[in-house]
Formats: C-alpha cells, structure tokens, sequence
C-alpha cells in the first residue's frame, strides 16, 4: 500500500483491459459536465483498469471494484478509488450496484472459493430487490471461509434491513467476538435491540459507542430515543439537549425533545422545540402539527388552527393534521372560531386517509357531526366505536354516545383525544 496526495487527475481509457492515457493539463479540452445526479451508492468497475500518470501506474482498479463517482460528464464519471485516488473512468466501464450481479457471476466463476467475492455479490443482489439471493450469498461466503468480523456485520446489516432482528443481533455478536468494537456496529446492535424491544439492552450498546465517540449527535439523539422509549424522560431530555449542543441545526434531536417535553406536560417548551424546527426546515410538516396540537392544549386555538392549515397545506393527505383541525374545528372553546361544517369535512378526509379504520379518526368525525346537531349520524359513528374500542376504553365510548344520544356535543373534559405525530423511527 502506498499514500498519494490525491489532488492529480488521473484517466482510464474505455478499452476492456488495462489503459494508459497522459496526464490532464491545462491545455487540454475540459469534458462538458451534464446536470448533476446524486450517486448514493458506489459504482463498480467491469473490468480491470489501471490508472497512471505518464509512465507511472497509481493506482489499480481491479474488475468487481467499488469507486465513489464523485461527478458525471459528458463521457465519463470521475472517480475516487477506495485509495483515494481521482480519476475519470469512461462510462463504459463502470455499472450501477444493481446492474453488477453479472460481473460478480463472471468472477466467481473464475474463483469459486473466494467468498469475499459472495459477500460483494449480495450488495448487488440486494441493490436489484433480491433479498433471499444476497443472504443466500452472505451464507456461502461464510461457509466458504470467509467469517471475518465484516462478513458478519455487513449480512448482520441485510438481516437488520430484512426484520430479522434475533440474527441481526447474533451476527452483530459474532462481529464483536472476532474482534469488530466500532461504533457502528454497537450502534447497528443497539437498533436491532430497540426492534426486539431489548431498551436495556440497546442502551447498554449505545452507551459503549459513545465512550469511543462522545461528539457523535446522532448517536447520542439514538440512546435519547431509547430512554424515551423506556420512559425515562429526564434522561432523554438530557440526550437530545446534548445531541442538540453538539449539532445546533440538527432536527431529530430537536423534534425528540419537543415530544418529550409535550409528553411532560411543558406545552411551552415543546412549542419552543417545534418552532425551532420549523425555523430549520418551513417545509416540516409534523412539526407544524405538533406545534398545533400544543397550542391547542394551552388554549391558542387560531394558532393552532393556522398550524394545522399549514401541516395540511404542505402535505395534503396527512391524516392526523385533518383529525387534529377537526376536533378544534368542532369542540374549541372559543364560539367565533368552531366551524361544525369544516370540522366534518376535515375529519372525513381522515376516515378516508385511513380507510375508516382508526378510531381517533372516527371519533373527530362523531364529534363533527355532533357539533353540527346531525346527532343522528354522530351515534352511528359512536356505536361502531363502542364496538371496536379495547376494553380499557370501552367505558368511556360509551358515556360519549349517552352523551349524543342526549342530544349534547362532545365535552372536552372527557378526555384528551387528540395526538401528536409519533416520535421518528429509530434509525437502522
């Protein structure tokens, strides 16, 4: 191995084999660069390509290779190998993830031992949607002898991304004994362990990555959503505090703690939260939701109202934003601002958002009706509710319907009926 500063231009020819073209000057005629595509994943080398400069060899692009396109031309991409070495490569020799599964073919037909080779394979099998045949490749590449730590880790990920989280965690156990303590790999455990809802366990995980790396926010907001999770609030809190000092603009530390504070009680600072967000992003329409719904609870019904528009404005079919502005709609205790016609229209958007099937959402929409003296329908509604409620619940259904069937709209002190979004999804 040898260390390049990496600021040369190096080139590959197309030819399928090795090439050899000069260095680029200033002279030469620059390659029109098309608009530009977002490469997410690496791109892979059909063939072997060796990039030099004049008579100097820098470096080797061998066939089955992953380099980073770092930007597309007219021709060519240019590329940096996993040495760090730029070049442009012709687009002929260079395949998308998806597109490589037949170079894969082609080389472990010619090396069937290799497993290294199945453990490439399967990313690209993965990449076309063939999730049994990338698994499939990960076995027999460990069976082949190919049991590093990485080879763990990485069909430990595949499981993870698959839902099989009891194999995830045991693969990712596997990586540890033979030696892999990295953060990512403590991380990826502990979000499996969330999956299972092993909270203790998943904490236990997330408190090692971060003594090898106390400035990472993410991970820090990651063991803040798991102390959420396990209802310790104060120490969430305290996480996503400090995931948000480490990154000030970074928004799921920042919608974590807004949760947690409206899961307090602390309307006020949850609304604090939620504009912070909406200041980093004016298109975040959960946020605006949220906000909403803690304005409502502290009695700031136009604001709430006006949230609730925007959430709906911005993402039209979101279906809590509808139920959430159709209860303000039907039972606020400001007169001038309750509209019983909007508020059924609102809450049957929900209903059909959700295809009837969300109670909450029924429950808005009884709870229109009502405000709008159409008692009828809201004990129709009612009743399918005290059907399908839970137990637990059942009871207070119930008293609601008496409620309608007295002829008397929904009383807000029964309950607090209306939700926030739910927390983001632990990231994978």
């Amino acid at each position: 191995m040898f260390r390049l500063i990496v600021s040369a231009i190096v080139f590959v020819g197309c030819h399928f084999g090795s090439a050899l073209v000069g260095q680029e000057t200033a002279k030469s005629q620059p390659e029109a660069v098309v608009p530009p595509r977002v490469f997410s994943e690496p791109m892979v080398a059909r063939v072997e390509l060796r990039l030099t400069i004049g008579e100097k060899e820098v470096d080797l692009i061998e066939k089955g290779d992953l380099v980073t396109v770092l930007e597309e031309r007219e021709k060519s991409f240019l590329i940096r190998t996993f040495r760090g070495i730029k070049g442009a490569i012709e687009k002929a020799n260079l395949v998308t993830l998806a597109e490589s599964v037949e170079t894969y073919d082609e080389l472990i037909v010619a090396n069937p031992k290799v497993g290294r080779l199945r453990t490439l394979r399967a990313g690209a099998h993965w990449a076309r949607g063939s999730t049994d045949k990338a698994l499939a490749d990960f076995d027999e590449a460990i069976q082949l002898g190919y049991d590093t730590a990485n080879a763990f880790s990485s069909r430990a990920l595949f499981l993870t991304a698959s839902g099989e989280y009891e194999k995830a965690i045991e693969d990712f156990g596997r990586a540890i004994e033979k030696g892999d303590h990295s953060e990512a790999t403590l991380v990826n455990r502990a979000a499996a362990y969330l999956q299972m809802n092993e909270v203790d366990l998943a904490i236990a995980d997330y408190d090692a990555a971060i003594k090898l790396n106390d400035k990472n926010a993410g991970v820090i907001q990651q063991r803040a959503t798991a102390y959420k999770v396990k209802g310790d609030l104060e120490k969430a809190i305290a996480d996503f505090t400090r995931a948000i000092e480490l990154s000030p603009a970074f928004i799921p530390a920042t919608m974590g703690r807004g949760y947690v504070y409206f899961q307090k009680g602390d309307h006020a600072k949850a609304i604090e939260d939620f504009s912070r967000v909406i200041e980093l992003n004016g298109r975040a329409a959960v946020a605006f939701n949220n906000r909403g719904y803690n304005y409502q609870q502290i009695g700031k019904y136009k604001e709430a109202i006006a949230d609730f528009n925007r959430a709906i404005e911005l993402t039209p079919d979101y279906a809590l934003a509808h139920q959430n502005r159709a209860w303000v709609l039907a039972v606020c205790k400001d007169e001038s601002l309750r509209n019983p016609t909007e508020a059924v229209a609102s809450a049957t958007k929900a209903c059909e958002l959700n295809e009837y099937n969300d109670l909450s959402d029924l429950a808005a929409l009884a709870a229109s009706h009502a405000a709008a003296n159409q008692f009828d329908v809201a004990i129709g509604l009612q009743e399918k509710i005290v059907e399908r409620a839970p137990e637990p619940q059942k009871p207070l259904a119930a008293k609601i319907l008496e409620l309608y069937k007295d002829k008397k709209p929904f009383d807000p002190e029964l309950s607090n009926v209306a939700n926030l979004e739910k927390p983001v999804s632990i990231e994978k």
